[in-house]
């Protein structure tokens, strides 16, 4: 057993599966493959898995949502390359100079996403590539993300901002206290970083803000401004829920809201590990369709 093995606990009944990050003598501190989960294992309450590389078998990287997302209105948004602009009738369109409908450019909302854990971050900025969500992706420890966003949101100015990483309630909290934000690994931290970017930009429509990690104080991202948020019912998600969350905020029209329902039940963890509030997609379309980009 060796640091980058991937490993079940026997005492879970090997119900996930983690990599080693660091190993003692005794013990081994974990990290979900699919879970924002961190944990800590004797070691001989661990079970060696196959060694497939957790970040190129697709039989672990691949959410099973991503078909589902593909068959929806965000797949009918991004995949025809020669739609044409469907006007509304009227003498115009009607009239003997009327052409052939121009060919539109679409423009879905930019993310900004900040992870506190690197290899998350690769799969996320991999899958914003495969559902052409434009997308810039920084690691920043959940501690430094406030400020990083204070330097990032007028450089980047995205649409979409998710903040995510690990968190969990600790062990030695209170009995029974989930009010506490003292009770969680990094729910204040997720917390400051949200009301920065809430002081950068009030309007929740003009930026939609996606906040948490496994168990974290879904209340309290609420308040503190965010749109969507976890963990409702504290418990462990995936670590591209708030991708695919972002991904349908990015191509959801402008003039709509966004199913909310439909969005949540879209991720791995469902209404237990993912909330928000009626919020307004990022999606527009223009014409005519762009030749060149000028370079900036």
């Amino acid at each position: 057993m060796k640091q980058g093995d991937l490993v079940t606990r026997k005492s879970y009944g090997g119900d996930i599966v983690f990599k080693i990050t660091e190993l003692s003598r005794q013990s081994a501190i974990l990290r979900g493959v699919e879970l924002r989960l961190l944990a800590d294992a004797p070691l001989p309450d661990l079970n060696v898995m196959p060694q497939l590389d957790p970040y190129l078998d697709t039989t672990l990287t691949r959410p099973k949502w991503m078909e589902a997302m593909r068959r929806s209105h965000l797949a009918a948004a991004i995949a025809p390359e020669h739609q044409t602009w469907s006007a509304p009738a009227g003498p115009a369109a009607t009239g003997q100079n009327a052409g052939p409908r121009p060919v539109f450019f679409d423009m879905p909302g930019k993310v900004l996403h900040l992870d506190g854990d690197p290899n998350y971050l690769r799969k996320c900025m991999n899958l914003y590539g495969e559902l052409r969500v434009p997308a810039e992706g920084y690691f920043v420890a959940e501690s430094n993300m406030a400020e990083a966003l204070r330097r990032l949101l007028p450089q980047v100015r995205p649409d979409i901002v998710v903040i995510t990483g690990h968190d969990g309630l600790l062990k030695n909290r209170v009995q029974g206290d989930i009010t506490q934000l003292s009770s969680y690994k990094n729910s204040h931290n997720f917390v400051h970083a949200v009301q920065i970017a809430r002081q950068f930009e009030k309007n929740r429509d003009a930026l939609t803000v996606i906040a948490g990690a496994c168990q974290s104080h879904f209340e309290a991202l609420l308040q503190a401004g965010a749109n969507f948020a976890s963990s409702p019912s504290r418990v462990l998600i995936h670590a591209l829920d708030p991708l695919c969350i972002a991904a349908k905020v990015a191509y959801t029209p402008i003039k709509e809201t966004v199913d909310i329902l439909d969005v949540i039940q879209l991720t791995h963890s469902g209404l237990e590990g993912m909330g928000g509030i009626e919020s307004r997609g990022n999606y527009r379309r223009g014409v005519p369709k762009i030749q060149y980009v000028t370079p900036s």
